[in-house]
Order: structure tokens, then sequence, then C-alpha cells
């Protein structure tokens, strides 16, 4: 067959040399007909998919336009309030705020504020002046046990690796943290020098131990105290999970390894660089609790943290336990929801691993209340935080401070082109394409960043001053009124009632839907 593909290819060849010496003018004609007919004739004997063998040359239309259906949709289809996992009022609102344009909407929402789970904020009639508020409050982190700590900013950038995204997009980010006073968490890929521009840093790290790992992928004290005692580095954290892929680990595509980055992770390239779905620096609640001495000893004392996704109920409520029997705390949670978002991972675990953030903000906080804690530890949201309603509204859960990853990516000139894992991202952030990455200019970016995190942490502050409250702390779960039905609204405070403080320390005082878990959480083993 091949043979036959091959003759009648040198035919139509042969044929137009003739053609084209007879006269000339069949050359342009010929020049379109003939690769079109050789394509047809591969198509019928040599491609291995059904419709282009039944359908020859034609077929390809039908990949061709699976192709581009998301753009399609997302310029021509989608109404501003269809699109997912960020729709175009959503996208717009980042856009605005980041280059400074008007933000302000004509002739009212476009929500149906009768749907179930619509939210509103329930104002004051004692609102604050704007001019009162004060529109850079600070949240400090660090427990009794932490001598260096820190004060951070109510909104900031969330985790994201240095190859995951581009050496532009990570010095954008930094240079926009450091403008603007937040912090810049570093992702589990490292600590790398374009992480090391001025902006404060939170250094992320996973079960792969990248930047203080041995060759073997356990972890090097060494290593680690080397940069965790640099002055950019203010706080460090360990990922557990994340809401994208809770349990699954991590993956940077074997393309997007270079000789850098290989030399930031402290690992060998040439493929793909897998993170563990689990540590084994420790295996036990208690050790874990030894894990965060060593930290906050090689770090000089700064704050030490954990971030996590919420799966099973039992081990975290574990690691409280252990918590309160060895008097050892972290200083930070960050809660990341089952709706977060990466640029690599199996559809099943992005749709259907992992506690929302609304629930797992709240069970967090119940559970740190309940144990006596959570004055030690503060909470931070990530999981689709992009406005200052979202940001209000974590802290009416319980939340203390706010991260942000794929706004701050919007900020930068993300598209939304779902392009993230595939090395193509078309505006030069979630890629390692020296020819893509150019067009991403850190000078110009880092600005729009900076402003897209000050006009969001100013939004968030003129909402607090309308429901008459002055300071973030004072943020409680009566602020947020939800939809459960078309005649039904309930605020938060009625949703996820408060725990009595100090309720989880004895099994006689802990609420029945505590219970279960709590029998079942053991500060030997996860």
């Amino acid at each position: 067959m091949r043979k036959t593909f091959l003759v009648v290819s040198f035919t139509f060849l042969s044929l137009t040399a003739i053609l084209t010496y007879v006269n000339w003018k069949f050359s342009f004609l010929l020049l379109i007909l003939i690769p079109l007919i050789i394509m047809g004739l591969y198509d019928m004997y040599f491609s291995d998919r059904t419709i282009r063998r039944n359908f020859p040359l034609l077929g390809r239309m039908r990949y061709i336009l699976s192709a581009i259906g998301p753009e399609m949709r997302q310029y021509f289809i989608e109404t501003d309030t269809d699109g997912k996992p960020f729709n175009r009022l959503q996208r717009n609102i980042v856009y605005h705020r980041s280059k400074k344009e008007v933000d302000s909407m004509p002739f009212g929402t476009q929500l149906d504020v009768y749907n179930d789970g619509y939210e509103w904020i329930n104002h004051s009639i004692r609102s604050i002046p704007f001019a009162e508020a004060k529109h850079d409050p600070r949240v400090r982190i660090g427990s009794s046990q932490c001598t260096k700590p820190y004060e951070a900013s109510l909104f900031n950038i969330s985790a994201m690796s240095y190859g995951s995204l581009s050496k532009n997009a990570i010095l954008a980010l930094n240079n926009g943290a450091k403008q603007g006073g937040f912090y810049h968490n570093t992702g589990e890929g490292g600590l790398s020098p374009y992480h090391l521009q001025g902006g404060d840093v939170v250094w992320n790290i996973g079960t792969g131990y990248f930047s203080c790992r041995n060759f073997d992928g356990t972890f090097n004290v060494d290593e680690f105290e080397k940069r965790a005692i640099l002055d950019n580095v203010k706080m460090i954290e360990i990922k557990f999970s994340q809401g994208a892929k809770p349990g699954h680990g991590g993956i940077l595509p074997k393309e997007k390894v270079t000789d850098e980055i290989a030399a930031i992770r402290l690992v060998n390239k040439g493929h793909d660089i897998i993170s563990p779905p689990s540590h084994s620096a420790f295996s036990t609640p208690l050790e874990l609790m030894d894990f965060i001495k060593l930290l906050r000893q090689k770090s000089g004392g700064k704050p030490i943290g954990m971030k996590i996704c919420i799966g099973n109920k039992s081990e975290f409520i574990a690691i409280c336990k252990a918590m309160v029997q060895t008097e050892t705390y972290f200083d930070f949670v960050t809660v990341d929801g089952g709706e977060g978002g990466t640029g690599a991972a199996p559809q099943e675990y992005s749709d259907h691993v992992g506690m929302p953030l609304r629930d797992a903000v709240a069970f967090v906080h119940d559970a740190l209340n309940g144990f006596g804690i959570k004055n030690q530890i503060k909470i931070i949201a990530s999981g689709k935080v992009i406005t200052g309603f979202d940001i209000i509204r974590n802290l009416s859960l319980g939340a203390d401070l706010c991260n942000s990853a794929r706004g701050m990516m919007f900020a930068l000139g993300c598209i939304q082109a779902l392009e993230c894992h595939a090395n193509t991202c078309p505006t030069g952030v979630a890629t390692q394409n020296p020819s893509l990455m150019k067009g991403l200019v850190p000078e110009d970016k880092s600005i729009r960043v900076t402003r897209f995190q000050s006009e969001t942490v100013k939004s968030a502050v003129d909402l607090m001053a309308s429901a008459g409250i002055m300071h973030p702390d004072l943020v409680t779960r009566d602020v947020i009124t939800t939809r459960i039905d078309r005649n039904k609204v309930e605020t938060f405070a009625q949703i996820f009632p408060d725990l009595v403080t100090g309720c989880l320390l004895k099994e006689e005082t802990v609420p029945q839907e505590f219970l279960y878990f709590w029998k079942r959480a053991s500060v030997e083993k996860f």
C-alpha cells in the first residue's frame, strides 16, 4: 500500500513538471491541487484515524475545528458569565484593575440573584467612610514559638513554580510583590534566582524537597538552611497537597526541564520530574512536629506553615492533636480548595478530588478553634480568589488572609488559553519556550501585578467599610449571606455554626458532627 502511494505521488509530481513545462499557468493551480491530492491519498491508505480514512481530506476539517473550538467558544459563543474556569466578567475585572482602567459596571448585575448559591455582603447602616478605612491592613503571622513573625498583606501571590511558569513570569511576579509590599510563594519547584529579586518570599517545600534535597529525593537539611536564612525568605510552607491534584504529587514535563531548572531543583534532567504523593521526612503527626521544630530552628525562627487540600478530616484532626500534645504549633495553614488550578493534572483529580474551599476553610477554622489553638495559627485561603468579595467571603468563613495564583496570571496577561501543560502558552506565562516568553516583559507586567493586588485589597477594604468593619480580624460569619434555594437564604453563621473554643480537647465535649473523625484521629499515624 505504501508502494502504491509513492507511485501515485511520483506520477502526480511528474505530471506537474510536464504541464508546467507546456504551460506555466497550470503551475499555480497545480501547486494548490497536488498537495491536497497527496494528503487525500495519504488519508485513504495510511491514516490511523477512521474519519480521515473514510472521508479523506474533508475529514481533516473535523480535527481543525475541534482544535480551535475553545477559542471559538471563548470569543464568539460564550456569554460574559458562561466561561470556565473563569468567566469573562471575572477575567475582565483583573485586566481592568491591572491596567488601572475603569472597572465599574453599568446598568446593574448580570448575575441571577435568585439562583442557588448566590452570595452577598450584609452591609451596615453604620458604614465607615472610605477615607477612614485602612487600605493596607496587615496580618501578623507568627505563633508564640516564632521569633521572626511576618506582617503579611491581605492578598498575596499563591504557589506557582519556576518551571511551570516562565522566567519572565516569575521575575514580573516577584518585582510586583516588591513594589506592592506583599509576598510571593515559590511553589514547590524550588527557590530560584528569579524569586530573589527583592520581593518577600514564602518558600514552598513539597514532597520532592526541591532546592533542599539529596539526589535520591530525601530531605537535605544543609541545603535547606543555606536558603532558609536568606533575608528575602520570610516564611516556610510545607506542602502536603494542592487543590487541583491532592494525593497525586507534582509533574513537570521533561520538555520544560532545562539545565537551569535541574540545577535549581537539585535533580537530573532528561525525564519528567515527579513529586511523590507523600513526604519521606516524616510519616506520623508526631514526626511532623519534630520536622516543624527542625525547620524553625534552621530558618532562624521564621514562621513555619503547611499547605493542604482537606481530604480525610481525621488526618487534619490528628495534626491538631499532635500540636496540642507536643505544644508545637504551625504558624499558618494555607487551605487550598478543590477548585484550585494547576498546569497539569488528570481530569478526575481536578474535578472530583479535594474539599472545596468554602467547606475546607470553615472546617480548618473550627478544628483549630475546637482545640484551642486558633490564636496561634493564621489561616490563608487559596482557590479562585480574584476579587475583593472573594477575600471577604473567605475571611467570613474563618480565613485571615488570601492567596491568588490564576488571578495573578491574568494580571500578567494570561488569556485562559488552557495550554499550560503543553509548553505552548501564547502569552509567555506558562512556558519555557524562549520565543514565546520573550513577549512577556517583566518590567511592564510587574506594574500590572502590583496594580491588581492593590486595587483588589482596596475593594475588599471598601466592602468591609460598607459592612461597618474596620479590620479583617473583625469579619465574622454573619457578614455573608447565601441563597440556599429560591425561597431560602442563610448566613454563613447559620450554615457553619461556630464551635465552642476548646470543645475538641475532650471526647465528652466533641460535637456529634466531629466525633467520628475525632475518634479515628491518632498522633501515631495519618
